[in-house]
């Protein structure tokens, strides 16, 4: 073989090789794999919740009345759909009916990097025990949503009906504050509307909260106080993942010296790369750490080829 032609053929295997091993090295940080996940973040959704004290026979005997409807909770995906809400024991032995509705659905999901949750009660009628026919509230529908995902801000949202029914009178609902309902003889209700709640990472919506203290005609028979929250949704970002090109240049960049204190200026600032400041160089152009092993086998093969050219001119000479 001629020392022109070793020479182009040395030259082109040579700058394959390198192209091959910075091609590699650039796919490797652009598609690297996801790295470790933090927290994995969480959805939890209810439709109803009681927590009220039921005070029997001259509030000689009481009874806690604490229950939950479709409560669900992720990171597995869960729904629950149940229409009914009843209790033992509080109605003179009779199973007694808190809740009744024709829409009763909680959903809560984490995946995909976001975790959402909501609930939402249509047709619905609330019971307390001492008001068997008389309902504690009667509404169409309400709502509540809530959606956090990594890295983004989180949102939470509910929806009422214009109007609802709290102990058999029809009530207007504005978004002016707490709404107070008193029915002589009966009792009183106290509704918050549509509270919602965000911070950097979790969301909370609430539809409607009712704070109870009923005793009708004050026999003391059934005499209940307490809370009611109807629809509510919360969730919990998940952390925010990491790729393996960011971890790997996070690792790369230079560490600061402990021990610099005032007057010592930080290598790197004079102009004077450091070693880990060409390794992060090279992090970012794509190459890695056997590319300066390729640039130089490439010279000394020119090198070669070129001491061949002289010597086959000398021959000829």
């Amino acid at each position: 073989m001629s020392a022109r032609r070793w020479v182009a053929v040395a030259t082109a295997t040579v700058l394959a090789a390198g192209s091959a091993a910075l091609a590699g090295a650039g796919s490797a940080h652009a598609t690297g794999e996801p790295g470790e996940t933090g927290e994995k973040g969480g959805a939890r959704a209810v439709v109803l919740r009681t927590d009220l004290d039921v005070a029997l026979a001259n509030k000689s005997v009481h009874v806690p009345l604490a229950l939950s409807l479709n409560e669900v909770s992720a990171p597995q995906s869960a729904r629950k759909t149940a229409l009914t809400a009843s209790l033992d024991g509080v109605d003179g032995g009779r199973r007694f009916t808190v809740l009744r509705a024709e829409v009763a659905d909680a959903v809560a999901a984490v995946e995909g990097g976001k975790a959402e949750s909501s609930a939402t009660l249509a047709k619905a009628r609330v019971h307390v025990p001492g008001l068997p026919r008389l309902g504690l509230i009667e509404l169409e529908k309400v709502s509540a949503k809530a959606v956090c995902e990594a890295g983004r801000t989180p949102l939470a949202s509910a929806t009422l009906p214009g109007t609802v029914t709290v102990l058999g009178k029809r009530v207007r609902l504005t978004s002016n504050g707490p709404t107070e309902v008193k029915v002589p003889g009966v009792g009183e209700v106290r509704l918050d509307l549509s509270k919602t709640e965000t911070t950097s990472r979790t969301a909370v919506a609430t539809a409607l909260q009712l704070s109870v203290s009923v005793n009708p005609l004050k026999l003391n028979v059934a005499a209940v106080e307490g809370t009611v929250t109807l629809v509510e949704a919360r969730c919990e970002a998940p952390g925010v993942q990491k790729q393996q090109g960011e971890r790997q240049q996070e690792a790369a960049v230079p560490e600061e010296d402990s021990g610099a204190g005032a007057g010592v200026e930080p290598q790197g600032e004079r102009g004077e790369p450091g070693e880990k400041e060409q390794v992060a160089n090279l992090a970012e152009t794509g190459g890695d750490s056997a590319t300066p092993y390729v640039a130089a086998g490439a010279v000394a093969l020119l090198g070669v080829g070129a001491g061949a050219v002289l010597l086959s001119r000398r021959r000829k000479s």
